[in-house]
């Protein structure tokens, strides 16, 4: 049961909002966060005040039920009344509940994701290029857009690793369930017998951090500068253009060379590496709050397998959820990659409120 106290606080906190907005004296810079709030409040609240007048439908339904002179008729229908009025209790309170979750901030942030070849050589480099395509083609569905930070290719258009910065709305809430081990199964174009190959490649989305979420020292970097080369570039540099940031307290390095100025190299540098740190600092502090917990899903953790790409049968399957779909062709398009987000969204917040 959900105290009547916090849902009548859900409602006072709307009546006021939409009080406070249609006076039009609400400060400009507030003005868009609060109308934010409201909207997200405007989703639930039909909801709040049906839960509310539960027990008071509920004991008008039972009183007509428990009087003797009540007739069959009406019996019957207060009966079905009764519950259907459990049955929508039930499902306002799952809601309800899953709006009171501690929200987590970052999941209406940007993210970056980076991508790399794992275990597999050759064909693994091709996995990756797979994937970072899979993600191209769900970012212009959704109309997202897509920067390329950094790149490194390999032989016959495969990936050893590429970077990309993601923008959009609440993309990071979207993406998180991809950091992990992806796995790939399948008969590469240089296998002679048919055999299947497996190779993987590691995915981790990391929130974009803003200057102001995290404070980086001035003092505790390290700043190289040197001459780019070897693959990776569109082109490689004839300046010492490519740029190497240490994080010393961390020990956290990034080199970026895809730019021809030692500025932009320096500034997409420093956006993955504020992405990197602000990631260890929320892992650092997530692992404090539920250290005896085990999360099947969203932990981040780039050694565990999360899913399987099985082009033989022609299926991928998601191992934290146990889920699979026989459509291995139309997701890699992202036709149906919001099938299975969804399903881990429902799955991550059935095992939050279990843990409530």
């Amino acid at each position: 049961m959900i105290p009547q106290k916090t849902i009548k606080e859900l409602i006072n906190k709307h009546s006021s909002l939409e009080k406070e907005l249609s006076s039009g004296n609400t400060d400009k810079k507030l003005f868009a966060e609060k109308s934010k709030e409201y909207s997200d409040l405007n989703d639930i609240i039909k909801d709040a005040k049906i839960y509310i007048s539960f027990e008071k439908d509920k004991n008008e339904l039972e009183k007509i039920l428990s009087d003797k002179n009540t007739d069959k008729e009406m019996i019957k229908l207060a009966e079905s009344e009764l519950n259907d009025l459990k049955l929508q209790h039930a499902k306002n309170e799952k809601k309800l509940k899953l709006f009171l979750l501690p929200k987590d901030e970052a999941d209406k942030k940007n993210a970056i994701i980076e991508i790399r070849a794992g275990t597999g050589g050759l064909e693994a480099s091709l996995f990756a290029a797979d994937l970072f395509k899979m993600y191209e083609k769900v970012s212009n569905k959704k109309r997202w857009s897509l920067e390329l930070i950094s790149i490194s290719r390999s032989e016959a258009g495969g990936l050893k690793e590429v970077i990309v910065s993601i923008r959009g709305n609440n993309i990071y809430s979207t993406l998180k369930y991809e950091s992990g081990v992806h796995r790939v199964q399948r008969v590469p174009d240089t296998e002679t017998q048919g055999r299947v190959h497996t190779s993987a490649a590691t995915v981790a989305v990391l929130p974009e951090a803003e200057e102001i979420d995290l404070k980086i020292n001035e003092s505790d970097l390290r700043i190289d500068v040197f001459r780019a080369g070897g693959p990776g570039g569109q082109s490689v540099n004839t300046t010492d253009s490519a740029v190497r940031i240490t994080h010393i307290p961390t020990g956290i390095s990034v080199s970026q060379q895809d730019e021809k100025s030692q500025h932009k190299n320096k500034s997409k540098g420093m956006k993955i590496l504020r992405a990197r740190l602000y990631e260890l600092e929320r892992s650092r502090i997530e692992q404090e709050r539920s250290k005896d917990r085990k999360s099947k899903i969203g932990s981040g953790d780039r050694s565990e397998r999360i899913r399987t790409y099985n082009f033989p049968q022609g299926r991928v399957t998601d191992h934290r959820i146990n889920l699979t779909l026989h459509k291995l062709e139309e997701f890699l398009e992202g036709e149906v990659f919001d099938e299975m987000i969804e399903s881990l969204t429902l799955q991550a917040q059935e095992e939050r409120l279990s843990n409530l």
